[in-house]
């Protein structure tokens, strides 16, 4: 998988090569004077700098990624579109909510993405609102973690608050959320 930043870097570095092999031709060539006298070390200081900005953008762009897939999922809430939800998941992905049943006691409940996006694409538009800050983003190769607080607001009315915890692939060109847990509480929020 070559990113921009990849194929910019990699032309930069020819680049590099090629003007280094002009200064030793230039001894044997005629070359402009200003080219005849490259100060080698201000050329590796430039391109080390250009190299650690183009990586540093790919980061950016990755980060990007991540977070767009993620963004879609609440869109597709936002708009009861079960299709653009389930988009989001891989297939194979798990959905988990972590909370407190009547009596007190921890509970993990599974939902299956189908009956999810079922669910959610039956209420009407703009009713589900999960308003959500990226407060974290962790990214290996292909593998990326989100954290992510929320508020969510059902029918513009606040209903609970919690955070999101996202793990994510890269799968076939594009990311995408294979397991997703999240907590629910009224209070503290902030």
């Amino acid at each position: 998988m070559l990113t921009n930043a990849t194929k910019i870097t990699t032309c930069i570095i020819l680049i590099f090569f090629i003007n280094v092999y002009l200064v030793y031709i230039g001894k044997t060539i005629y070359l402009p004077e200003n080219l005849k006298h490259f100060n080698m070390k201000r050329i590796l200081i430039l391109l080390f700098v250009i190299v650690l900005l183009t990586q540093y953008l790919d980061a950016q762009t990755t980060e990007d990624s991540v977070k767009a897939v993620v963004k879609q999922l609440f869109e597709g809430m936002k708009n009861s579109d079960a299709k653009m939800i389930q988009a989001a998941f891989a297939d194979s992905a798990i959905l988990q909510s972590v909370g407190r049943n009547k009596e007190g006691r921890i509970v993990i409940e599974n939902e299956p993405i189908n009956d999810f996006a079922k669910s959610i694409s039956t209420l009407k538009k703009g009713a589900a609102d999960e308003q959500i800050v990226f407060e974290s983003i962790k990214i290996d190769g292909q593998l990326a973690m989100v954290w992510a607080p929320y508020k969510f607001y059902f029918e513009g009315k606040f209903s609970h608050c919690g955070v999101d915890s996202f793990q994510l692939v890269f799968i076939n060109g594009q990311w995408k959320i294979q397991y997703l847990i999240d907590t629910r509480r009224k209070q503290p929020c902030d």
